[in-house]
């Protein structure tokens, strides 16, 4: 006759089939993305942007101080050419994406993790629902450039008032979006049961909401950071960047107010290039991501 095993190692040895169902979907998820051509070729461009600004210092020398070569065209000595100071572009390049990938992983990191809380905890407590609801429509229906310029020319221009001034202003569209898929979740029947075992509502939302709502999460990172670099260098277009730290930004204002910015083309269009790189691969890649959950494409 056979000794029965515990309660407690049964309970434990049995994976609960949340966690079953989120860690097959994942992998389906991926297998699906795995075979979008586009999504695979935004993912390599947004890697290929994060090694550049890691390796910054390798790849080029800081742009300080003049050169005798100004406005010289793109040639073999300046694969970007140089600008109205003699500085080399191609450095100011791969400089500025560092700046602008610490601004749109700091202030995306910031609203997403502040917009999630807001959004979960609106979810799982209907009272406060109706009040975060109006806070985060009242928010969307503010003038958020205006508000954005005004803010960062009274705290005064630096790297960490545009991260926190663009965070301020993303957070109310993903509360918006990760609501919608958290008000779902915590009225399906593992939430209810979750709620009858244990009254630690912190463990509750942590372990059941949060996981449910992730792949919501990651689109809206995804989105976030492309719409923080957008924000980013709009302000330093404007004069509101940070005036010691170059950025994408902060290329094009010198472009404009040294007059050179109609006769000397290179200056605008390599750091354009290189927003509309960021912006493009990471729409095409919430896109892609999107699709590849799609559960008809996990069957192909």
């Amino acid at each position: 006759m056979t000794t029965p095993l515990p309660e407690s190692a049964l309970v434990d040895s049995t994976p609960e089939p949340s966690a079953i169902g989120a860690t097959r979907a994942s992998r389906a998820t991926w297998r699906a993305f795995r075979r979008m051509p586009l999504g695979m070729i935004s993912l390599g461009i947004l890697v290929a942007l994060v090694l550049v600004s890691v390796l910054a210092p390798v790849l080029a020398p800081y742009p300080a101080g003049y050169g005798m070569d100004v406005l010289r065209p793109p040639s073999a000595a300046h694969v970007f050419g140089t600008d109205a100071l003699g500085r080399d572009v191609y450095g100011e390049v791969v400089w500025g994406t560092q700046q602008s990938v610490l601004v749109a992983v700091a202030a995306s990191a910031i609203a997403i993790a502040f917009g999630t809380v807001v959004a979960v905890v609106g979810a799982y407590v209907p009272k406060l629902d109706a009040l975060i609801s109006v806070v985060v429509d009242l928010t969307l229906s503010l003038p958020v450039l205006p508000l954005m310029i005004l803010i960062a020319a009274l705290v005064g221009p630096s790297t960490s008032t545009i991260i926190l001034v663009v965070a301020a202003f993303s957070w109310p569209e993903v509360t918006r979006l990760v609501r919608s898929q958290a008000l779902a979740v915590v009225k399906l029947p593992y939430v209810d049961a979750a709620r009858l075992m244990t009254r630690n509502h912190a463990w509750i939302v942590g372990r059941h909401v949060v996981p449910a709502v992730t792949p919501v999460i990651v689109v809206s990172v995804v989105v976030t950071a492309s719409r923080a670099v957008l924000s980013a260098a709009g302000l330093a277009f404007l004069g509101l960047g940070d005036p010691t730290t170059w950025s994408w930004g902060r290329i094009l204002y010198e472009a404009q107010q040294s007059g050179a910015m109609v006769s000397a083309w290179w200056l605008t269009l390599f750091p354009s290039l290189a927003i509309l790189a960021l912006v493009l691969s990471a729409t095409l890649l919430s896109i892609a991501y999107n699709d590849a959950r799609n559960p008809r494409n996990h069957a192909r």
